[in-house]
């Protein structure tokens, strides 16, 4: 049984990508700093597959703890999620972005080395791209100046890898998604921000819930058919897939390069307003919004070209927006 190293296991992505690899059998160890996850997540996901996955509560920064890690553990592969995630954040704290995502990247990647580890796949997003020139967006457009101190950790991240790759045995996946919504369907995990959400979904389904009094929607002046921003909203159980039939390419030695990049989307976009109206005829609740400026860092739209990822990976987007929003908000109930 191959032995998987989750960074960030416990956190929204992490958890469900566990929930996959355990389904399909892989044994799990699971890293996560429980910076912006609980420690309830562990028992939430062996609720789900029956086995409790290995947990080391490590820290990437303290680099003795990473190398201390890799003694104690004989691993296949790693899947690395562990990272600071919020483009507003990341804008206001730019050197905690830079050290949380670059340097334990670093670490990781070197322990990985020193220990004859070479499966990677690296949580990457569209936000490399900046605004694309072109829509939907390829693997072939160009990566853009970042807009945000997050967008470079990514950029950065993924040139680290690349660069690796080429003088180490590193065989590497970088997947670039785009926006991941939606629970689990049993409801017991699901997306939970510590603190005021960043993200829409969390703000849009607290709002009507009650916990949250009203939505601000950043802008309704942009260059789109309503004036609010689009984005590729994928469910969270649809990437984590893409995730299986990522790591499952560099076992069975498929990758046609030791470092490659697909696109994680549905392939078709939708505004704010969209997304809001969606969730309010998916559920029958009402969502309170305001129209405000702009933020910093964000771009006009993004949406996905999947056919690399359709073709190479043999994954495709199966789940749609009504059904990604209907499961947030059944997981908001049940909290």
């Amino acid at each position: 049984m191959k032995k998987i190293l989750v960074t960030g296991g416990l956190g929204y992505i992490g958890s469900h990508t566990v929930v996959e690899l355990q389904n399909e059998g892989f044994e799990v160890v699971i890293i996560d700093n429980l910076s912006n996850t609980t420690i309830e997540v562990l028992d939430r996901i062996t609720s789900i597959t029956g086995i409790k996955p290995e947990f080391e509560q490590i820290d990437l920064k303290n680099k003795k703890d990473v190398q201390q890690f890799f003694k104690n553990y004989s691993i296949d592969g790693v899947i690395h999620f562990a990272a600071s995630k919020a483009v507003g954040e990341s804008v206001e704290e730019p050197l905690m972005y830079y050290e949380n995502n670059i340097a334990t990247l670093t670490y990781l990647l070197q322990e990985m080395n020193a220990n004859n580890v070479r499966n990677f796949i690296f949580s990457s997003s569209c936000t490399v791209y900046g605004q694309a020139d072109k829509l939907p967006i390829t693997e072939d457009a160009p990566t853009k100046p970042a807009e945000s101190p997050y967008g470079a950790t990514k950029k950065m991240g993924e040139i680290i890898i690349e660069d690796t790759s080429k003088v180490t045995g590193l065989r590497a996946i970088a997947l670039r998604y785009f926006n991941p919504i939606g629970a689990h369907k049993s409801a017991k995990i699901g997306e939970l921000p510590i603190g005021v959400p960043q993200n829409l979904i969390p703000y849009v389904v607290q709002t009507a819930a009650g916990i949250r009094e009203c939505l601000s929607v950043f802008g309704d002046d942009y260059n789109t058919p309503d004036g609010t921003a689009i984005r590729d909203y994928i469910h969270v159980v649809d990437l984590a897939k893409a995730h299986i039939a990522a790591l499952n390419r560099l076992l069975e030695n498929k990758n046609k390069a030791n470092c490659e990049f697909f696109n994680i989307g549905t392939g078709k976009g939708s505004s704010v307003l969209e997304v809001v109206n969606a969730f309010e005829k998916a559920t029958g609740k009402n969502v309170n919004y305001k129209i405000v400026d702009r933020r910093a860092g964000d771009i006009t739209a993004a949406y996905a070209n999947t056919s690399l990822a359709n073709k190479e990976l043999g994954w495709k987007a199966e789940l749609d927006l009504e059904e990604a929003l209907r499961s947030s908000w059944k997981w908001q109930e049940s909290l």
